[in-house]
Formats: C-alpha cells, structure tokens, sequence
C-alpha cells in the first residue's frame, strides 16, 4: 500500500510515517496544499491521509483535485477539529472517512486496511486470480496452492501488477510505487529487472503462468490473456 499523507504538524506526520512504515507501508509526506498538488498530479497512491487545517488552504478544497487527479485512491480525512460540519462537508465532497485528533495510530492504520481492502480487494481479504492467491493480512501467497517464498519487495510488486492487471507499468511508476520518496537516492532503476526476474521464476518454479509481460523501452504489464 501507498500512502500520501498532507499534514503540517510535524510530531504527528513523524510519528504516522514510522508506524505505517513499520507495517510495511510506503508513506510519502508534505505539509502544505500546493505541494500536495505536485505530487499528486506524478504519482499515484492508494490512499491520501488529508489535514482539514493547513498553512495555505483548507484541505477540503484538496478534495476535487484528488477526485480528478487520483483514480481509484480513497481519502482519509484527519482533524483537530471535532465539528459535525466539517465532518459532513468532507463525506459529500468524496472522503472516504474521517478521523478526529488525537487517534491511535493502530486505529489509523486498521481503517487504512479497511479502505484498501474495500477499494483494491473488492472488499474481500485475499486477491485471488486464476491459480495465484494472495493473503496481504499476513503476507502470503500461493500458487497453485503452493506457498511461495517471497520477499516483501517481491510480494509488494506481485500486489501492485494484480491491483493493475492489463495497464503498463513504467520502471519508475513502480519505484516510485514501492520505495516512494527514498528513490531520489537512486542511481537507477535496473534492479527492478532483478526483482521482476526474481518473482517470475517463483511463480513458474510453482507450476504458474508468467503472466508479467515485457513491454520494451516502457516497463511490464500483468498480461490476463496469458495462458
């Protein structure tokens, strides 16, 4: 899961990004609306953590550039404010749900799983195509109900082709997907070969059927016309 969280105070932003971080969570941060904007206009997250109160602006009126601009990502809204009012502005606007401070943080992230799982998963706990199941409660899969060993790298990319079946990926799309901000250390992108090799041969090692195509000079697809 990707996250995008938009929020100024820097305690609280911290103490979010390490806890989802150590649950495995890719969590981008910045603290104002036309940041905020930047990077939602390149990137692509799964769910956008939203401050009400920010230095330049209502987070609010972040919602309808999200709306335009993110596909498919749900909006958590968070405020210090505990009006009913700016809870029901944020719902009809298209917020997913609203969170009130101070929360914990264990409680942030189960209703993080619950909109990932509503919007990525169909609402089930597993993602499940053709001969390939994947658990993201616990980190599993299988294939042909074989378990595979995969490392979280691996398991993160299989979830990100099965949630973006049919659509070409670019190399830095899915960087960007499953390191987030730490890529601008990078030198390149030529180990996402490797781990996509990596993956690959697991799955057929396991009686599967590579289904991650090779689109030259672009990136890779998740092909479900493979058979």
């Amino acid at each position: 899961m990707k996250i995008l969280l938009i929020e100024d105070q820097l305690e609280l932003s911290n103490n979010i990004r390490e806890f989802l971080e150590s649950e495995g969570i890719v969590c981008e941060f910045c603290d104002n609306c036309f940041d905020a904007q930047d990077k939602l206009l390149v990137y692509h997250y799964d769910c956008i953590i939203l401050d009400i109160m920010l230095p330049d602006g209502n987070g609010l009126d972040l919602i309808d550039f999200i709306k335009e601009n993110q596909e498919g990502s749900n909006i958590l809204i968070i405020s210090a404010k505990n009006s009913l009012q700016d809870k029901l502005d944020g719902l009809d606007l298209g917020a997913d749900d609203y969170m009130t401070k101070p929360f914990h943080l264990a409680e942030l992230h189960a209703r993080l799983k619950v909109l990932y799982r509503r919007n990525q998963l169909g609402g089930t706990d597993k993602l499940v195509f053709n001969e390939i199941q994947v658990n993201p409660e616990n980190l599993e899969v299988t294939v042909n109900q074989n378990l595979l060993e995969l490392t979280k790298k691996e398991f993160d990319l299989l979830v990100f082709f099965l949630t973006n079946k049919n659509r070409v990926l670019g190399r830095q799309a899915i960087v960007q997907h499953l390191w987030g901000d730490y890529t601008d250390d990078l030198a390149n992108f030529d180990f996402v070969y490797q781990h996509i090799k990596n993956l690959r041969k697991k799955i057929c090692q396991a009686g599967g059927i590579d289904y991650i195509e090779t689109v030259y000079g672009i990136g890779y697809k998740f092909n479900t016309t493979k058979e």
